[in-house]
């Protein structure tokens, strides 16, 4: 089976009360710890509201975040198309990329909060068409073409950048939620697809329902679509034990399905959690697959092995950035992550394993190395006589304080 990517998506998702500038640099601490861990991805979004998601402009966090690490793709997780013109994202994202040496990855989506579209004065029922509309226009100025287009929120006369991408072929990766809209877009133009709807149970469930909508507008327009550019976000939080973990983020889960998903969002259905407790038996305490891992790492391994089989497949999971815990909970948590649930999933360990194992199961065949060695010890008379046999095929060599080896070095010299 083919490896499994890794990768962050952070929204953020910030309590409200700290010093928003201390926020941005703990925040771009994480980029720099994730990159040295070897994670792939690291993804953040756009907001203008809520209070929680305080990153307006994800090129710029990403710009700041090249500058502090080596490796990690840095992908925008996402740009509301209809809130800007696509000639000001491609211009934008092109420069990212030569920024960042050509670790750009474009995400785009149609805009996630209501209230940002209103700050702006865009109508709702306009938002997923224009997302379509742009990436057409960005996918025809990344090629170098040179554009005229006029629409109701938009005007191009003549257009073309004056730089191209620094990558041959710079990753398209559209959102997609609970609505078929990024799914069909996905598969329309033949570009991956983040899965932000995950981040409930029944959003995991419907993965593969979701998968038919990307194949079916591939089939429809003539493209095709690859499980291995799918992206599905999970949370977690991992410490040594279960109770650890629960102990380090169930205050934070608690308040942040309160005072985010319930008192800010509103979103419909959801109640308030009156208890810790349940706030982490109906977020992570399901059995199989659930909304949120928060255990161990052999858990997570499980539930990254069951969404695999569940969902028929993807590229990559995107682990949802969250304060459940404090910072240096959460730092270790990751910090567990690549360390033992990585390499779990991947393989990296399975050869260490079958190793030791052979080694173990073909304990007489490697004795003969022992007895060869005693062999030639035998053969010198000083040698054997200065050993002690404990037992078959055992020797102890018994101890020699300094002015021993004082006297022989005397008596070699004399010699």
């Amino acid at each position: 089976m083919a490896r499994l990517k890794f990768g962050a998506f952070l929204a953020p998702h910030h309590p409200i009360g700290e010093h928003p500038m201390l926020q941005f640099r703990r925040d771009l601490d994480l980029v720099e710890q994730l990159d040295a861990l070897g994670y792939d991805e690291f993804w953040c979004g756009e907001h203008h509201s809520s209070g929680w998601e305080m990153i307006a402009s994800p090129e710029m966090f990403l710009a700041a975040a090249g500058e502090r690490t080596k490796r990690i793709k840095l992908g925008t997780g996402v740009i509301s198309l209809p809130y800007h013109h696509p000639f000001n994202v491609a211009q934008r994202m092109v420069q990212l990329d030569h920024m960042t040496g050509g670790r750009a990855l474009f995400g785009s989506g149609p805009g996630a909060l209501a209230s940002d579209a209103h700050t702006l004065g865009i109508d709702p029922m306009t938002q997923r068409d224009r997302q379509d509309e742009a990436i057409a226009i960005i996918r025809r100025l990344f090629r170098g073409e040179r554009v005229t287009a006029k629409s109701d929120w938009f005007t191009m006369n003549d257009a073309a950048l004056q730089i191209l991408p620094l990558q041959e072929e710079m990753p398209f990766v559209v959102a997609s939620q609970i609505s078929p809209s990024g799914m069909t877009l996905a598969g329309k133009y033949g570009i991956g697809i983040i899965s932000l709807g995950s981040m409930s149970t029944q959003g995991l469930m419907a993965l593969p329902t979701q998968w038919g909508f990307a194949e079916d507008a591939a089939k429809k327009y003539g493209t095709t679509v690859s499980r291995a550019d799918w992206r599905v976000l999970l949370s977690w939080h991992v410490a040594e034990s279960r109770e650890q973990a629960k102990a380090e983020a169930g205050a934070g889960l608690m308040r942040w399905h309160n005072e985010y998903n319930v008192k800010t969002l509103q979103r419909p259905g959801l109640e308030p959690f009156k208890s810790i407790d349940e706030a982490l038996e109906k977020t992570a305490g399901g059995v199989g697959i659930s909304a949120s891992t928060i255990g161990t790492p052999d858990d997570l391994v499980t539930t990254i092995r069951t969404l695999m089989e569940v969902s028929g497949g993807v590229g990559t999971i995107i682990g949802f950035v969250h304060d459940w815990a404090n910072p240096e909970n959460t730092r270790r948590s990751w910090d567990m992550v690549a360390r033992y649930v990585i390499p779990e999933i991947n393989g990296y360990v399975t050869k260490l394993r079958e190793s030791q194992k052979f080694l173990i199961e073909n304990r007489a065949v490697f004795d003969r190395a022992g007895q060869a060695v005693m062999a030639k010890i035998m053969e010198n008379d000083k040698a054997a006589a200065a050993l002690t046999l404990t037992g078959p095929g055992r020797v102890a060599i018994p101890p020699i304080n300094a002015p021993d080896l004082q006297k022989e070095a005397a008596k070699q010299q004399k010699s």
